[in-house]
């Protein structure tokens, strides 16, 4: 498959659809069903599902009994099965049919001129508006039947699943309306049993406040069954002589909706989505106590039987209907934004106090640079303090200006130390740096300017040596610094350096939101305006560690020069880290995010000339760094991580939580995989 084909990159369409009802004519209802079909088919979908009972109609009451009504139904099923022969997707659609003396509210599965099985529905509302049992039988304990519809025989039982052979992953399930509004619908049976697609074929007419509640029931179901999940209502043209309709219909997948359509629509429409079956099968994978599940509540893999049926889908660039975050670790909508820094501000307030309180230590030692690390670690522990009842000036901060340290970060530094009123030393280390470099015979002490790691590391591990002996001298706590994008990256220096601290404040956050929590407090007031102010400056900053001199013309060391823009290397390590997807899937959906800078949402006031986009090229030079970095060198650092707090559902790199991996591990598979995404 071409590598921006969706099939080949393990993602399948899908639609939900609704039409305009003709009342008991299921030969208009045929004709209405196909137009929208071939809108469908164009769109290269493997499925398309249907409201219930759309081939004839749900609000027709008694007219479900009549003679005339079954014969037209039979027809109309020919129809849709003929037709489909050069039709690409699998078809799910509503149709009352007569099976064994009794009649039965089912879905139809159609694919390319043949009915592959017959699926009756099991729980029929009796209750308040609905009265199904007057005309139908519940389909409970039909496993296992057949029926013949005119000419065409299929199986016939709630234990049917829909197999692609050549899609892995693509296993539907079909169930009915009421079936999911029970404590434990068909689809939670046939997930466990190995559906990944759960699909309702709905009536459900609409009263005030219920599209919400089916909205929550299909996210609901769709994150408990780590499937995605159809929902697919009646709408226009259903009879309105005591009821009203507006065909609501819903895609999600894994708990978040992927797409819905209009409600209350004149025309037929539908509602069409990517969903990624490789990440299904990962989540089952990963969360064992899904097949725990299976085995307690003694769900059988045989008790379903499966229908094959051959999809071949387009090998080609179709498009990508699914909106991908550039930031998944930063949302775009408003209030969720804020309500994730929120939580995100008072995870690590609340683990740093019991900490402190654990360990009856009640003084912080910080070092403090002037960036976006130490910054939101320092405005932490002073809501720390606060909370505890104890004076900011327990935080003893220092600044300690190197060899290469500006004037920018260190006004920066001494600003915010001020307005918080901690304790603020400054400490140079120059001199003491340069001794050591003379000591050890490095070139830069016999006046070469060679800035090289052991230049660097000088200065790093001298920042943190005098951290931890002004920890033993005063009774306190180290409070590290570094972020979880550092630790991914291997950016820190190991030991006597930033890797190590007493407690880990930031190593649960990843950079692009670091930003945006010091952008909260300033939006929240969460501190004197005089600290805003400075907050503010912060993040107008260039990322750096500072530990070179700055070259020509003043420009300061740049560490997203060295190992990739942060906001394309937290894409990849959440992917990664999250997912466990491969190198060339998260380089195909890194640009599906990053390639044309005016799609997509971007985080609430994101600066418009950062809005940048990164062409395919440029994705994979970068996720060539990070899987290098990650998979064949760094780990070393993080099997030694000090403790931390996790943070972000995302994920953390704590040896002891979320990422467990050798330290003398390589990258080969991972860059062999990279290989199949096109260098330009």
């Amino acid at each position: 498959m071409d590598f921006r084909s969706i099939y080949g990159q393990g993602f399948a369409r899908v639609a939900a659809c609704t039409t305009v009802c003709h009342l008991a004519d299921p030969a208009a209802n045929a004709e209405t069903i196909l137009a929208l079909l071939a809108e469908v088919d164009a769109k290269s979908a493997a499925l398309a599902v249907f409201p219930e009972l759309a081939l004839s109609g749900y609000a027709i009451d008694d007219l479900l009994l009549q003679d005339a009504l079954h014969e037209a139904v039979v027809r109309g099923v020919d129809r849709l099965v003929t037709a489909s022969v050069d039709l690409m997707p699998l078809i799910l659609v509503g149709a009352p049919l007569r099976q064994a003396g009794r009649l039965y509210n089912c879905a139809l599965a159609i694919h390319r001129g043949r009915l592959l099985g017959v699926v009756p529905k099991v729980h029929l509302p009796n209750y308040r508006e609905f009265y199904e049992r007057r005309h139908f039988a519940s389909g409970a304990a039909t496993d296992g039947g057949e029926i013949t519809i005119g000419r065409h025989s299929a199986p016939f039982g709630p234990d049917l699943l829909f197999v692609a052979d050549d899609i892995a992953g693509l296993v539907v399930h079909a169930e009915i309306c009421e079936d999911l509004w029970v404590p434990v619908p068909p689809s939670s049976l046939a997930a466990l049993a190995g559906a990944t697609v759960l699909a309702n074929l709905s009536a459900s007419n609409i009263t005030i406040g219920k599209a919400e509640t089916r909205r929550l029931l299909v996210q609901s179901q769709s994150e408990r069954c780590f499937a995605a999940y159809l929902y697919s209502a009646a709408g226009k043209g259903e009879s309105t002589t005591d009821l009203a309709w507006d065909g609501q219909t819903i895609i999600a997948e894994n708990g978040a909706i992927l797409a819905e359509s209009p409600r209350f629509a004149d025309a037929a429409q539908f509602a069409l989505a990517d969903i990624d079956l490789e990440r299904l099968a990962q989540e089952r994978l990963r969360q064992g106590s899904f097949d725990d599940n299976r085995r307690a509540a003694g769900v059988e893999s045989e008790d379903f039987r499966r229908v094959p049926f051959r999809l071949a889908p387009p090998k080609g660039n179709i498009g990508f209907e699914r909106m991908i975050a550039r930031f998944p670790f930063v949302p775009a909508d408003r209030a969720r934004l804020a309500q994730d820094c929120y939580e995100a501000y008072n995870i690590q307030v609340s683990a740093l106090e019991q900490r402190l309180a654990a360990t009856k230590i009640d003084k912080v030692v910080i070092g403090i640079s002037g960036g976006l690390d130490s910054t939101h670690a320092l405005i932490v522990a002073a809501k720390a303090m606060d909370r505890l009842g104890k004076p900011r000036s327990n935080i003893l901060a220092f600044t300690m200006p190197g060899l290469a340290t500006s004037e920018a970060t260190k006004s920066n530094a001494f600003a915010l130390m001020k307005a918080l009123g901690v304790t603020g030393k400054e400490l140079d280390i120059s001199e003491t740096a340069r001794l050591m470099l003379t000591n050890i015979g490095h070139p830069y002490g016999a006046g070469k300017n060679v800035f090289d790691v052991t230049f660097e590391n000088v200065q790093a591990g001298l920042r943190t040596d005098y951290l931890f002996r002004l920890a033993n001298l005063h009774g306190g706590l180290v409070l590290g610094t570094g972020d979880l994008s550092e630790l991914a990256l291997g950016w820190a220096t190991y030991g006597v350096g930033d890797q190590m601290s007493h407690y880990a404040i930031n190593a649960g956050v990843p950079k692009t939101l670091i930003q945006y929590l010091i952008r909260w407090c300033i939006v929240t007031q969460q501190f004197a305006p005089e600290v805003l102010a400075t907050l503010d400056a912060v993040l107008q900053t260039e990322i750096t560690p500072e530990l070179v001199p700055a070259g020509a013309g003043g420009a300061v060391q740049s560490t997203e020069a060295v190992i990739g823009p942060y906001e394309l290397q937290d894409f990849n390590l959440f992917y990664v880290l999250r997912h466990g997807f491969r190198p060339a899937k998260i380089a195909f959906l890194a640009e599906a995010a990053w390639a044309d800078a005016a799609k997509g949402e971007w985080p609430q006031d994101f600066p418009q000339d950062r809005r940048h986009a990164y062409d395919i090229g440029q994705i994979r030079h970068w996720l060539d760094v990070f899987v290098r970095r990650f998979f064949g060198f760094s780990q070393f650092k993080r099997s030694a991580l000090p403790n931390g707090p996790k943070v972000v559902a995302g994920g953390s790199l704590s040896p002891r939580s979320d990422w467990r991996a050798p330290s003398d591990g390589n990258a080969r598979i991972w860059l062999d995989d990279l290989d199949k995404v096109p260098k330009a």
